[in-house]
Parts: structure tokens; sequence; C-alpha cells
């Protein structure tokens, strides 16, 4: 089992999904994690169920979309703990439609949260773990980000983003130990692919050679996995959580 103990973790988009199946993961491996997204109710949930598991947590509004958020969750956080050792990049947020009727204001808030709000985090918590030399910092992509898919031109280019950003962040921070890498979750159970009706899952779990959806504790025990001293010497890489639906 990956030890974090007496790490402090953050992570984004954590009320729901994949990103509070990461909040729990981390912290059952020991890590005191800061659970950071828009819905404060669901927040308290999830804080509410890794305390009652004996571990360590704290709810933190976000709103990725605003870099007055971000900048002030950032300073609470660091003042409250002294650092953020790691960082799982998972908030996201889709606004599908198709390139030709796609409205501006569709794209831009996609980019801005998915993909310039990810950017905007990671620089502003990147100094402790300059200072401390150890970071890991796990950016949640998209198989869409690798394919690309029809009537998600901006979720598809911001995920594919995150990938370049993952890429190019590890060789500037690798001189300090710090790691940067990426998850590509493929159809995985989660609030955001519930709103797919039976003809579309049926669709998707037939490309996927599995031949099931993944799960989202699938996807944490991967980010568990890079975030601990196992995954050291890896960096810049985009690990597939996919069932085999992108090979690549």
């Amino acid at each position: 089992m990956a030890d974090l103990q007496g790490r402090i973790a953050l992570v984004t988009g954590a009320s729901q999904g994949i990103g509070r199946a990461c909040a729990l993961e981390l912290a059952r491996a020991g890590a005191t994690v800061v659970l950071a997204a828009r819905n404060e109710i669901k927040l308290a949930e999830a804080v509410e169920e890794i305390q009652g598991a004996g571990g360590e947590a704290e709810a933190i509004p976000l709103d990725l979309a605003s870099e007055e958020s971000i900048k002030s969750v950032a300073k609470s956080v660091v003042e409250s703990f002294g650092k953020v050792e790691i960082l799982v990049n998972n908030a996201g947020i889709t606004r599908d439609g198709l390139m030709l009727r796609m409205k501006r204001e569709d794209w831009d808030d996609v980019l801005r949260t998915n993909l310039t709000g990810a950017f905007l985090l990671t620089q502003a918590l990147l100094s402790p773990m300059l200072k401390n030399r150890w970071g890991r910092i796990v950016n949640i992509t998209s198989v869409v980000g690798r394919t690309g898919q029809a009537g998600q031109v901006n979720y598809a280019a911001s995920k594919a983003g995150l990938i370049g950003l993952t890429r190019s962040m590890a060789r500037e921070l690798a001189s300090r130990a710090i790691t940067v890498n990426a998850v590509a979750p493929g159809y995985i159970e989660t609030p955001m692919t519930a709103v797919l009706d039976e003809k579309q899952r049926a669709a998707m779990i037939a490309a996927i050679p599995l031949g099931r959806p993944g799960t989202d504790l699938e996807i944490a025990q991967a980010v568990k996995f890079l975030a601990s001293d196992a995954a050291a010497y890896i960096t810049g890489h985009v690990l597939d959580v996919n069932g085999g639906m992108y090979m690549g």
C-alpha cells in the first residue's frame, strides 16, 4: 500500500465522482487531504466520511473559473498547513455541442475551468514544493484528450492541453524532485457520465476491450500510485486507465 503518512494533499473537484474517490483514497493512504470544490454540502459529506474512517480532511470552497478564488484558496491552505505536497487537478466541466454551433462562452468556460484553472492553482501552490524539493502533481485528463470527440471540441482541447501542461511542467520541475504526471480515464461511471442514455452507454462499452466501464476507485488508485514514493522515477507520463479504449 502506498504510504502517504504525513503528506498534505489537495484535490480539486472533490465533492463527487473521481475527485471524491481520489480524496478518500489518499486519506486511506495516510495523507491529510484538503477537498476543494464549489458544492460545500457535498464537500462536507466527503470530509465527514474521511474523518469517520479515522482520516484527516478539511473542506474549502473553490471556483476554478475565478482567479481570485484560486489565489484565496492557495493562500489559505498554505497558511493552514504550511505547504501542499500532493496536488490533484481533477475539477472539470463540460459544455457539449457541435463546433459549428458552439457558443464562444461555452468554449471559454470549459478552457477557463479545466485548463487555465489547473495552471493557476498549480502556479499558486508551487513555491513550497520547490523549497522542500518534493512534490507530486497529478492532472486528470481524459481519453478524449488523446483521441478527440465529436461534440466536445472544447472539452477535448482542454484535456489535450492538460497533457501538454503536464509534460512541460515535468521538464521544468524535475530538478527539484517534483514529478508531474497525468491520468487519462476512459468511460468511468460518475455523475458526469450518468447523463448518457442507454444507446450512448452501449456504444461506449462496445469500444472498450475489457467490456465494462471503469470505476472512480480505479482512477483514484492510479492517482495514489503516482503520488507515492513508488512512482518517484515517473514524470511527464500519461497513465491511460480506460480498459483498452485507447492504446497509444
